[in-house]
């Protein structure tokens, strides 16, 4: 599940019950930090209350993952579980809930405890505006600056949102993408760059490599050279051996095979005898 309905805002409700007033009042929570200020706020709020009950559900909805109830003195078992229940099945999560008793002088018995926490908390649910919480990625998009425009394009029809710009020798995108867009999204770059974007997981200062540009030509260049040069040590070498022996066979040297293995990118050269 990518996307759900988390609260937008507090939602407060009041309902009374054989004499006994139930003042239940529910919002968002990410943490359980966040879960127990709110409860710390509805006890400021709704000063008084014979019981504050609560219950949360951190994570998606109907995930029993990071969830917490109290009954807060109430007979076990008659608050904060069916209060949890209501929460698990409303289709709402990273959600927490407290209820204010005020008792009336009328005993409501479990079951009626059990019952009126439970509509508390549905009636409240109700009144809730919520919003839909989509679970993205970070990623990083590079592309040449002429692609701008098209890749922004791009962006905002996924849905992506953009953290961060950064202007170099190419425009690189920090953003976050809806993870159900996320395999749309790279040949999607790919169609409006003509293949040159790139889309990484990695930020931009990570050794990713870059897409396009001519910006390590010169050092291509000057290792090309490098390689020559070597290679002309190496022979140079092997000559002078030969002429020093008299011999026509020119043998190469250990050092000179060496020398051209590197320069050609050989690594881990074994023994030469």
């Amino acid at each position: 599940m990518d996307a759900y309905r988390v609260p937008a805002a507090v939602a407060q409700v009041e309902d009374v019950i054989r004499r006994s007033r139930f003042v239940t009042r529910v919002s968002r929570a990410t943490s359980r930090a966040e879960a127990a200020r709110f409860v710390q706020e509805t006890r400021e709020r709704v000063p008084g209350a014979t019981h504050y009950c609560w219950a949360y559900n951190l994570g998606k909805p109907g995930s029993a993952t990071l969830v917490g109830m109290s009954d807060a003195g109430e007979p076990h078992g008659t608050a904060g579980r069916p209060m949890l229940h209501v929460l698990l099945h409303s289709g709402v999560g990273e959600v927490a809930v407290v209820c204010a008793r005020f008792y009336g002088g009328v005993k409501l018995g479990t079951g009626g405890l059990a019952r009126a926490y439970a509509a508390g908390v549905k009636h409240a649910l109700e009144e809730c505006r919520t919003v839909e919480r989509v679970e993205r990625s970070a990623v990083v998009v590079a592309v040449a600056y002429e692609a701008v425009r098209r890749v922004d394009r791009v962006l905002e029809g996924f849905g992506a949102t953009v953290s961060e710009r950064i202007f170099g020798a190419d425009v690189s995108y920090r953003i976050l993408v809806p993870n159900h867009r996320m395999e749309d999204l790279g040949p999607a770059i790919a169609e409006v760059t003509a293949g040159r974007g790139r889309v990484a997981g990695k930020t931009p200062s990570s050794p990713w490599k870059k897409p396009y540009g001519n910006s390590t030509a010169g050092g291509s260049t000057q290792s090309a050279r490098t390689s020559v040069s070597r290679v002309s040590r190496a022979r140079s070498t092997t000559d002078s051996s030969s002429t020093a022996s008299g011999s026509r066979t020119r043998r190469p040297t250990a050092q000179a095979r060496r020398a051209e293995w590197e320069a050609i990118g050989g690594r881990d050269l074994p023994a030469l005898r």
